[in-house]
């Protein structure tokens, strides 16, 4: 279980801006001209067009990709009723997984109201500003009232999460988990435990599949729904039982399936020996189930479960339905969000998840072994599949019962846009950091006594990324820590200082490597008193899987130790430098930016090849482009010269790889202008994703403007070229860029040094 601290999480959540979000303009506003189309007196024309044709407000504003997450407080996670205020970060965090996951704008909005008539008239008066409504974390049963009231009076979608995310995931992973074990939904004896707004939903969803009410018994805090109650909601009474059962040990017998949506450990393990064979239990409660995952397996082995944990198979997360539910309904402008569009969106999870898994999937999750199955019945959220998957079932549903106002004819064209949204970029970190928590390897920081060092090996220790090796003076280590309430337990502390006997051992295999390039023995003893050298003699002999360092020294100073005692890998003659550039437009990757000062035409060839089996190491197909200041010849000079040169030696080299040059970034970069001057070049169709610079000056002034003025977020330096993992930080490199370097690091460890 992650391990988050108190102060951590308020200083997230705090630090410049405070917040989770931002509003970006998606126009140009630099000069009079554009400030005059943006406002006062441009700003007129469009407001008269939508004034003549209500429907043009979705062609002149956001408002078709806008959605407001609308709650007030009443039921927030499991705090309760914390209120209005207390509920925004969990609001703005919802707008984040919508942006992440679906490409959708959010404006939240936290209501200072409790009576459900006096919030139904405040939501129902912001139709004009969203193309779509979630409530959250609004108590039963008001949520109920709530939610049906705007439902009838609101023409654009709204949904509940809290109620429909949760009765969608889980019916999914109902139906897939009924086919694995050869059962009927009409047929199956159900128990559930938890009476509130999700259990509800998904026991009205699990009716519109087929669910035979009469075989449920639903228990709530005061015990078992049945007629005879009178304190309860009129949706709840729709499955009170008539049976005379009152103990949850009397409605496990025989039961087919548990569905928890209560409270910790409410399920003891000697009532799943009640229930029938190959038991199903969704022990749904967060962050603790009803039951634990390991004791439940170890009581009924036969069993299939699912929980709301992501440490576990079959993880039920809403993250998988909601973005993408509103994606496709506001892209038909539904004016709601039917039964008939979450019965699409539940059909959809349950086919992808029998679907075979790509590879990027099962590297994100470090686990070949995903197929349809008993701990796989239903997609993982990383599935890059799922926003064209469920947001098109939806949109297909949309239109096919009659509420969308807009047609989708070339559903083709569709889920091309849909990809766009996102763009492979939002997740390249996601899938590289979830493959590394999936076989977590040693990684060893020469600079551990170093406040961001041991920040970032705190987080990749608690987050199950790699087992951190500090190397630096143990006093001087816990004093940081406990001057910034860093918990180390599990980080090994090497003072290298005290290891006089390791040291001599290093020394004397670093003499037998190095002695014929004016190594002593000597020399070597006094090499190993430094951390860079005696962190590689670590990785060299296996007693640490990756090496990082640079944070506080020159690259070229941090990287000889490496190159002295690990090398290169085999058939590699140089090492060069590569950052992954993350953008809106998607992953870029430039290279060499670190390393080779002004390399030859041919030293460009093996800078090539190493960013073609780099760049396929993060799950993308290289597009390559040599840079210079020319395009295929137009300025003279020795600098187009060589870019020319290499591009022409490289396609000999790697005939396979899709490759041109010489040209200039930006027509790299631009497929249409490819297309309109350049046609006859290979990378005409869609542009370079890869950019290869003719010295290190260019190089590292591009990717460190694109750092700070150019919106990207810079990963890297990625090493490339040496045979054991080693990566160097750039200069004051954030804690952020640490932990994403040390995941880089672990997952290259992962591929024992196979060929990328």
């Amino acid at each position: 279980m992650l391990k988050i601290n108190k102060q951590e999480a308020l200083d997230y959540h705090s630090q410049n801006p405070a917040g989770k979000i931002e509003v970006v303009p998606t126009k140009p506003v630099s000069t009079q001209l554009d400030l005059a189309l943006a406002y006062s007196p441009g700003v007129a024309e469009p407001c008269k067009a939508i004034a003549l044709n209500k429907d043009d407000v979705y062609k002149y504003t956001a408002k078709g990709n806008l959605v407001g997450v609308i709650s007030n407080g009443t039921a927030v996670l499991g705090l309760g009723n914390i209120g209005p205020d207390a509920s925004k970060p969990v609001m703005e965090g919802k707008g984040v997984l919508f942006k992440k996951f679906a490409g959708l704008d959010c404006f939240d909005i936290e209501i200072d109201c409790t009576d459900p008539e006096e919030f139904v008239r405040i939501v129902k008066s912001l139709e004009p500003t969203f193309g779509g409504i979630n409530l959250e974390d609004i108590k039963a049963p008001e949520c109920f009232v709530i939610e049906k009231a705007l439902r009838e009076q609101m023409t654009i979608p709204l949904m509940h999460d809290d109620q429909h995310g949760t009765a969608i995931i889980s019916s999914a992973a109902l139906l897939n988990a009924l086919e694995v074990v050869g059962k009927d939904i009409r047929d199956i004896k159900l128990v559930v435990s938890g009476a509130g707004a999700a259990a509800i939903s998904c026991l009205r969803l699990y009716r519109e599949l087929g669910l035979n009410v009469q075989n449920v018994t639903v228990f709530d805090k005061d015990g078992v729904i049945n007629q005879h109650r009178t304190d309860l909601a009129e949706l709840q009474m729709q499955f009170a039982t008539s049976s005379t059962i009152t103990t949850l040990a009397e409605a496990m017998e025989g039961a087919d399936v548990f569905l928890g949506l209560s409270a910790a450990n409410v399920l003891p393990p000697d009532l799943l020996l009640k229930m029938a064979d190959n038991p199903i239990v969704f022990a749904l409660a967060n962050p603790d189930p009803e039951i634990v995952y390991e004791l439940a397996l170890a009581t009924r082995p036969d069993i299939i479960m699912a929980t709301g944990r992501s440490d576990h198979p079959n993880q039920v997360n809403n993250v998988l339905g909601f973005p993408y539910i509103f994606r496709g309904a506001m892209d038909v402008r539904a004016t709601e969000i039917n039964e008939a569009m979450k019965l699409a969106a539940v059909q959809a999870l349950a086919e992808l998840a029998k679907e075979p898994v790509p590879d990027m999937v099962n590297k994100a999750y470090g686990d070949n072994t995903l197929t349809f199955g008993r701990t796989y019945l239903i997609p993982k959220p990383l599935d890059p599949r799922l926003i064209t998957t469920v947001s098109v079932a939806v949109a297909k549903a949309g239109i096919a019962s009659g509420v969308a106002r807009r047609e989708i004819t070339d559903w083709m064209a569709y889920e091309d846009e849909l990809r766009s949204r996102l763009g492979v970029n939002q997740k390249l970190m996601n899938r590289i950091t979830s493959a590394a928590k999936a076989n977590p390897k040693r990684v060893v920081f020469a600079e551990g006594d170093n406040y961001k060092i041991l920040k970032a090996a705190q987080i990749v220790y608690d987050e199950g990324i790699a087992v951190p090796i500090l190397l630096g003076n143990r006093k001087k280590i816990d004093a940081i820590a406990r001057a910034n309430s860093l918990d180390l337990d599990g980080c090994q502390i090497i003072d290298i200082l005290e290891e006089d006997a390791k040291r001599d051992e290093y020394a004397a295999l670093l003499f037998r490597k190095r002695q014929r390039r004016g190594i002593t023995l000597y020399e070597g003893r006094r090499l190993l008193r430094e951390r860079n050298y005696y962190a590689s003699m670590m990785v060299e002999t296996g007693e640490a899987d990756a090496f990082i360092t640079g944070l506080s020294k020159d690259y070229g100073k941090s990287i000889l130790p490496s190159l002295q005692v690990i090398g290169v890998d085999e058939g590699v003659k140089r090492v060069a430098g590569m950052y992954i550039i993350q953008h809106k437009k998607g992953p870029f990757f430039f290279a060499d930016t670190t390393v080779n000062i002004d390399p030859t035409a041919e030293e460009m060839v093996d800078i090539i090849g190493l960013a073609a089996r780099t760049v396929r190491f993060f799950d993308t197909e290289p597009r390559i482009a040599v840079l210079s200041y020319s395009n295929f010849g137009s300025n003279p000079g020795p600098l187009p010269d060589k870019a020319r040169l290499a591009t022409e030696l490289a396609k000999k080299r790697y005939p396979d790889l899709l490759l041109d040059g010489e040209m200039q970034a930006n027509t790299a970069l631009n497929p249409e202008l490819l297309r309109e001057q350049y046609p006859f070049s290979e990378l005409a169709e869609q542009g370079a994703n890869t950019l290869i610079f003719p010295n290190v000056v260019s190089g590292n002034i591009a990717y460190k403007v694109l750092q700070e003025i150019g919106g990207a977020e810079v990963i890297g330096p990625v090493l490339m070229g040496m045979r054991k993992p080693v990566h160097i930080l750039q200069l004051g490199a954030s804690v952020r860029e640490i932990v994403n370097m040390t995941a880089i690091a672990v997952v290259d460890a992962q591929t024992n040094r196979k060929p990328l």
